[in-house]
């Protein structure tokens, strides 16, 4: 039965090298600490009117950095959380799953913008008269850039898992809290921590967006990267997005290094495999953590939390018959829940209709709906071509540890650069070349969203078991014939949920792919993105109805593309390519 692995037994250092490596350590959490207090007090200020302009001046950008960086760290711990929660109860609920899926479809499918509209002023009734509301929608509006494939991630790990699990968990009497982390959660760690990085190089994109909070006329820019970048894009200076640039980019590979590059080599653990690779992903820093004595001492303090935490949560009663996604109750209880939802969604859907058609008109909705196949067949050119370029390149790397060490700095800049950065340039290049943003603007979504099924490639082709390649290279299958007997098998999970979350991402990038501006020039594409970016930012009494129309029909189109492609190829998963 396939486990888990562990690593072999690491060298103990001496005793004077672990000393110094354990006040290193030491000094480096301390200093953290401390630049954690530091950057967060701004977030506790009151807002004074007309205090609210940002500085392009070089100097100001390395505390904008890490403004910007604390946001994206606690986004990237709620999409953690939220994905674990959310995902399991999909996986383990019949009933919820037939609400929880296709409402993740729409969540994922509304752009950044769409939750502005409705979460800004909540958040500043919350705090009146500080930050703390403008930083908290700020998070927020990062967190629903990072979430969704996080879910779908986890989502479809649960639904894979091979039956070799539910017969040892029922064998050891595990309690459901156990199973959960200690069989679910490793069994999904791979693919939750690739899509973690994903995660937030997506959260980059928007960032712009995310850190420009208005509400009722009033503007409450945020210090940061993204703001950064739109002053100086707004007053034309180059030179300060070329610093915005270079110092993204050292906020990636600073990030990759200290973050990512030992969170992918700690997941290597919990490949499920009965042979390990010779050559496996490695970290410095990793490394040195696992010399040091301050992880042991953490542990066993994790321990005694978790112990505790294990026996308060043993009421949830222990895994002695399969979590099968059926729920009790029968047909009678399947109908009233039926009911419930339909009656919940029709009058949400009735409060939406009769909104933007008395404030707006019932042409707003055929209005979306062209504009929206226009950005449907964007679309699904970018996903098939990604497909095409990414898949091969992303077997490749998942398959070699030495190339991925090399080749995951690389790919995570790319990912994590916000593209919307480049599209000044690029406005520069399709006024010089005559292009016309209908066609270009399919680049300039590929640049945010292609990304998500390179990563879950890596992923999915890093999960493929050891023993498993190398009975194909004993036995000399090359070729087509690997590709269709391991290698697509073994990646199509995640290239699933690579391609739907590149589809929602796409669907999103459109919002600022389809209408760019610099200087005084506009360039703007036929298409729903553009059509909801003009709405947001117009200010007659029907821009919000707009908003809420076009936001509804991307969600139509999202959700009706899910159900009627991605979902039954999630069935096929299932059904064909669990690692029994």
């Amino acid at each position: 039965m396939a486990m888990p692995r562990t690593f072999p037994q690491r060298v103990t250092l001496g005793r004077p090298k672990q000393s110094a490596l354990d006040v290193l350590i030491g000094a480096a959490v301390i200093v953290a600490l401390y630049s954690l207090i530091r950057v967060g007090r701004g977030a506790t200020l009151t807002i004074v009117p007309g205090s609210t302009q940002i500085s392009t001046r070089a100097i100001d950008l390395p505390y904008y950095a890490a403004r910007s960086l604390l946001r994206m760290f606690i986004a990237l711990a709620a999409s953690t959380a939220f994905s674990l929660g959310y995902g399991y109860a999909a996986a383990r609920s019949r009933r919820l799953e037939k609400v929880l899926l296709p409402l993740l479809d729409i969540l994922q499918s509304v752009p950044v913008l769409g939750f502005l509209v409705v979460i800004v002023s909540f958040f500043l009734s919350l705090f009146p008269n500080s930050y703390v509301g403008v930083e908290l929608a700020s998070i927020f509006a990062i967190f629903t850039a990072q979430a969704w494939n996080m879910t779908f991630s986890f989502y479809h790990s649960l639904i894979t898992l091979p039956h070799e699990f539910d017969e040892l968990s029922r064998s050891l009497r595990l309690t459901r809290w156990m199973r959960f982390w200690k069989i679910e959660v490793p069994a999904g760690a791979i693919g939750l921590v690739w899509n973690g990085m994903m995660s937030m190089a997506g959260a980059w994109f928007f960032l712009s967006a995310s850190e420009a909070i208005s509400s009722n006329g009033h503007s409450y820019p945020l210090p940061g990267v993204g703001s950064y970048a739109a002053a100086a894009i707004a007053r034309g200076d180059l030179r300060g997005v070329g610093l915005a640039i270079a110092t993204m980019g050292v906020l990636v590979v600073g990030v990759n290094f200290f973050f990512w590059r030992p969170l992918t080599a700690w997941a290597e653990r919990f490949k499920m495999e009965q042979s390990e690779s010779a050559d496996r992903q490695r970290s410095v820093l990793l490394e040195m953590l696992q010399q040091s004595r301050w992880p042991q001492l953490a542990g066993r303090a994790r321990r005694k939390v978790a112990g505790s935490l294990g026996r308060a949560m043993a009421v949830l009663g222990r895994d002695d018959e399969p979590l099968a996604a059926a729920a009790p109750g029968g047909r009678a209880a399947d109908v009233a829940f039926v009911v419930l939802v339909g009656a919940v969604t029709a009058f949400g859907l009735w409060r939406l209709v009769s909104y933007t058609v008395s404030h707006s008109g019932l042409g707003v909705y055929a209005t979306a709906l062209g504009l929206g196949f226009l950005t449907f067949l964007r679309v699904a050119f970018l996903v098939a071509v990604s497909t095409l370029i990414w898949v091969p390149v992303g077997v490749r790397i998942g398959e070699s540890p030495r190339l991925a060490r090399t080749a995951q700095p690389v790919v995570q800049v790319l990912a994590s650069f916000p593209a919307n950065f480049l599209f000044p340039f690029a406005t520069l290049l399709f006024i010089h070349t005559g292009i016309s943003l209908n066609f270009g603007a399919v680049l300039l979504m590929a640049l945010g969203s292609q990304w998500y099924i390179l990563f879950n490639t890596i992923a999915g082709a890093m999960a493929i078991p050891t023993d498993l390649r190398e009975a194909m290279d004993n036995l000399r299958v090359t070729g087509w014939q690997r590709w269709r007997r391991l290698i697509i098998p073994g990646i199509f999970p995640f290239y699933v949920t690579g391609a739907i979350t590149a589809s929602g991402g796409a669907w999103n990038a459109s919002i600022v792919a389809e209408i760019v501006t610099f200087r005084d020039r506009t360039l703007t594409a036929k298409g729903l993105g553009a059509y909801i970016a003009q709405a947001f930012s117009a200010t007659d009494p029907g821009h919000v109805a707009r908003v809420l129309a076009g936001v509804a029909v991307m969600s139509l189109y999202v959700v009706g593309v899910n159900r009627l492609v991605w979902r039954p190829l999630y069935g096929l998963a299932e059904r064909r390519y669990k690692l029994d």
